[in-house]
Order: C-alpha cells, then sequence, then structure tokens
C-alpha cells in the first residue's frame, strides 16, 4: 500500500489508513471538488520523475562518504540511516503542503513558506533555494574544469582549470536554455544516474582488489571532535528537496509521489553504503574525498572521473532548471501573456543570464567552495530537515497528529539544527584559515 492514496475528484491527498507507517497521519486537508491543480495532460511517468530524483541527490554524496566515516566513525552509518529515513519523510511532507492550502496546488517551496509564514517567510526560503539552486552547479563547473584538465594533463587538450570551466558552462548551457520543463530532462537523468551506479561499481571492485595489497589500516567507532561535521557531509547526502515541487508537478499521476520519493531515495542510500562502507573498511583514515582518488591510478580510475564530470553536467542543468522555474513563474513568462515567439525569447534570454552568472563566479570568486558551505549548512539544514516539518505542522495542524509522529518531527528538526550549527561552526573556521 502507498504512503498516501488519492482521493478522487480533488487536488489533494487523503492518508492511507495504514497505523504502522511513521509517515502516515490522518486525513487533515480541507478536500474541495474543484480543486485546481497543474496541467498533467503532457507530465511524465513516475520513472522519470525517479530519474530526476537519483541524478540530483546521488554522484558527489557517493564520493564523498567515505571520508564523512573517517571523519566521525563508524557511528555514521546510523547517521546515513536516520537521514535516508528523515529526508524520505519530508520529502513526502514538503508534496503534502502543496495541497494544503486553498484550492489550487501552491507551485514552489517558496510558496509554500508564504502560505506558513507570509512574504518575509517566502523570500528567505527562495534565498536558501535558490542558493542551492545556483551555487551547486557553481561547484560542479568548477569540478567539471579540474576533472577534465586532470584528464588531459601532458596532452595539448590541458589548457587550465578556467578553460575547461567556461566549456563545461558552454556544453551545459545547451540543454538548459532549450529544454523547457523537469519532464523533457528525463533521459539526461537516466544518464546520469546510470554514470554513477557505474562508478561506484567500478570504485567497489576496484577497491576490493586493491585491499590485498594494502597493509591494515586504523578504523574509529566515533570521532567526537570530529562527529558534528560528518554528520552535516550525510546529511547534506539526501538534499532534493529543492527540486520536488517541479519533478512533482511534472509527474502525470500526483499520487505516486510518495514510492517515487521512497524509491529514489532508497536508490541512493544504497549507492552510498556500496562505497561508504567498503571505502572506509579498507582505506580506513587514509580514505579521500573524493573516493575514486583512493583507488590506484590506471584506467579505472580515468573511467570513474569520466562517469562523474558526465554525471555533474547532467545533474547541473536539472537544479538550474528548477531555479528558472521559479523565476519564470514569478515574472509571468508564458505563451499566454507573450505568445510563442517572444516566450521563447524572454526565456532563453533569462537563462543564458543564469548560466553566464553561474560561469563567473566558478571562474572568479575565490573561495567560493567554502562559502557555498557556510550558507549552505543554513540551507540544506533548513530545506532538508528543518522547514518541511514546521511548514506542515503550521498548513495541517499539531494537535490532530499522532504523538509518535511529533516525536519524529522533533528528532528530524534536531538533527537539522545539529547539522546547521556545526556545520556553519567549521565552515566559518575554513574561511578564515584559508584567508589568514
Amino acid at each position: 500500500m502507498s504512503i498516501f492514496d488519492e482521493k478522487k475528484g480533488n487536488g489533494g491527498y487523503a492518508a492511507s489508513t495504514a497505523t504502522n507507517e511513521i509517515i502516515v497521519s490522518e486525513a487533515d486537508y480541507d478536500y474541495k471538488n474543484d480543486f485546481q491543480d497543474v496541467d498533467r495532460s503532457n507530465a511524465g511517468s513516475a520513472k522519470t520523475a525517479y530519474y530526476n530524483v537519483v541524478c540530483v541527490i546521488a554522484g558527489t554524496g557517493t564520493l564523498g562518504l567515505p571520508f564523512a566515516l573517517r571523519q566521525g566513525g563508524w557511528i555514521g552509518i546510523l547517521i546515513l540511516f536516520l537521514a535516508w529515513f528523515m529526508s524520505t519523510y519530508t520529502g513526502v511532507i514538503l508534496i503534502r503542503c502543496l495541497y494544503a492550502k486553498g484550492n489550487r496546488r501552491l507551485s514552489s517551496y517558496k510558496d509554500v513558506a508564504t502560505a506558513s509564514f507570509g512574504a518575509i517567510g517566502g523570500w528567505i526560503v527562495f534565498f536558501f533555494n535558490a542558493w542551492i539552486l545556483i551555487g551547486a552547479p557553481v561547484l560542479y563547473m568548477v569540478l567539471s574544469g579540474s576533472n577534465l584538465q586532470h584528464l588531459t594533463a601532458h596532452t595539448a587538450g590541458a589548457i587550465g582549470d578556467i578553460p575547461w570551466t567556461i566549456i563545461s558552462c558552454a556544453v551545459v548551457a545547451i540543454p538548459f536554455v532549450f529544454v523547457k520543463s523537469m519532464k523533457e530532462m528525463a533521459w539526461m537523468s537516466a544518464f546520469g544516474a546510470g554514470a554513477t551506479l557505474v562508478t561506484v561499481l567500478i570504485v567497489l571492485v576496484v577497491a576490493c582488489i586493491d585491499k590485498k595489497s594494502l597493509p591494515p589500516v586504523h578504523h574509529d567507532n566515533v570521532i567526537w571532535d570530529q562527529f558534528p561535521i560528518a554528520l552535516s557531509t550525510i546529511s547534506f547526502s539526501f538534499g532534493g528537496n529543492v527540486i520536488y515541487p517541479h519533478v512533482e508537478k511534472s509527474m502525470r499521476r500526483r499520487q505516486d509521489w510518495p514510492k517515487v520519493a521512497a524509491a529514489g531515495l532508497a536508490t541512493c542510500a544504497l549507492m552510498y553504503f556500496l562505497t561508504a562502507i567498503p571505502g572506509y573498511y579498507i582505506y580506513g583514515d587514509t580514505v579521500q574525498s573524493p573516493i575514486y582518488n583512493s583507488i590506484p591510478e590506471g584506467v579505472p580510475q580515468i573511467i570513474a572521473i569520466v562517469l562523474m564530470t558526465l554525471h555533474v553536467m547532467l545533474a547541473a542543468p536539472l537544479l538550474l532548471t528548477s531555479f528558472a522555474l521559479d523565476v519564470e513563474e514569478m515574472l509571468n513568462i508564458t505563451v499566454e501573456r507573450f505568445g510563442r515567439v517572444l516566450e521563447f525569447v524572454i526565456r532563453c534570454s533569462l537563462r543564458i543570464g543564469i548560466m553566464a552568472v553561474v560561469g563567473v563566479i566558478a571562474c572568479t570568486v575565490p573561495h567560493f567552495d567554502l562559502l557555498m558551505s557556510l550558507i549552505g549548512s543554513f540551507s540544506n539544514c533548513g530545506l532538508i530537515f528543518i522547514f518541511p516539518v514546521v511548514f506542515y505542522l503550521r498548513l495541517t495542524g499539531f494537535r490532530n497528529k499522532p504523538i509518535y509522529e511529533l516525536a519524529w518531527c522533533a528528532l528530524i528538526v534536531l538533527l537539522g539544527i545539529v547539522g546547521l550549527v556545526f556545520g556553519t561552526i567549521d565552515s566559518i573556521r575554513g574561511l578564515i584559515k584559508a584567508y589568514q
């Protein structure tokens, strides 16, 4: 049985009658027969939405989690489980919030925040959302440029990190500018998800083979002074909430969203376990981030770098498209208002401008990765754990929830606050050290 079953004749979600699922709560929506949903006549399938979720969430998290275990010790596995279950829950309730106010579906994360706490709350969430949707592609372009420079080292193609970053931006701009919706990104998402899975398998096989020739390594059960930082890294690995409203909007059957979120996050969690546990077990306190830097140099490592470069270049348009759709809706850039030709020109100009901003930041801003970590500590922890729970209780009520669900919500918010506080402290220390 799915977590939520769609109630026929309206646009909301009715709760499942299963009482043993932590995600389930009683139906607390004011259903109306005239509920206005988005136009789903040309929407995609649950499978395309699943690919979008996996492509955005997996990838960099997959490669960095072995190092997170090195920072915090084996207890990080418990945090990984918690973050997986919590992000699945918040991904479901965030979409429920879209149907909880008035007689129409809310459009975006910002709309949910506005419905909950007014215009100020909406603009705060929009800032955090925009920081992730723009900042993550900036880091992806920097990573792509450095990877391509590494792959072309000692050849005529070694033109430098910045030129390769510019080329990466130009390549990403093609689908971002000309592909209008998340549905049309499905083939890119499927390829990106496949590239990540192949990379995971390559690293897993090579690391297992490499173990025979390695000296004994050291492991820790828990490293308390580094544990909060590891917690922040692990928590951030499930950050897909920034695109969920647009992914769900691209689905033909909205009632399938809980299954899509659960399946997508479970797939990412499986890939995380396949790299985190063997990576830390084999390389111990010598493991590096990304994990493919720990395996021996050679063809497998080159293939892994190539595939992950492809992955980040395919994931970046998904994040940028989600941001562009929010801005285009705020500016009312529609065919009905401007006509087909003028709408296309305005939309393309806007997206080219966004891509230019991404390229300029990637090539010029010093220590942007540390700055991204600083604001990302607020953004990710808030958007993944804290805000969905607060908005959900605000829009659907507090007293009508069972005590176990309220306890679960409190634990989620606590994890988010811990990650926010210690992630921010670590980022500030990193910025101070870099500028000194």
